[in-house]
């Protein structure tokens, strides 16, 4: 069925223009969230070997790796243990805080 002819004809704007300049293309980056790093501060209640059995149940590290950081710890004062996304790294400083470790979180931003 045929509309009346005293309609009026309906047509597409795209189809009234014969050249319809194209959409500019556009990326968009995710944006990157700044990096955190954990830090463990030294301090002169716990024993060495306590320490690197923390780091190695808190981190999963191998015994020459929790070593070198204990390490680090006691002669500098301060070590960056993990880095990583900041809801992580507040977890491992909660875990730290609950193995009685002193630290602390900084931003790389």
């Amino acid at each position: 069925m045929n509309p009346p002819a005293q309609w009026p004809r309906l047509i597409p704007a795209a189809a009234t223009s014969p050249h319809v300049a194209p959409r500019p293309r556009t990326r968009t980056e995710p944006a990157v969230e700044p990096s955190w790093d954990v830090i463990v501060l030294d301090d002169d209640v716990n024993l060495m070997t306590y320490v690197v059995h923390v780091f190695r149940r808190v981190f999963g590290y191998e015994a020459a790796r929790a070593r070198q950081l204990m390490l680090e710890v006691h002669q500098e004062g301060r070590s960056v243990v993990w880095t990583g996304a900041r809801e992580a790294a507040e977890h491992y400083v909660h875990a730290l805080h609950q193995w009685h470790l002193r630290a602390k979180m900084e931003s790389h931003a």
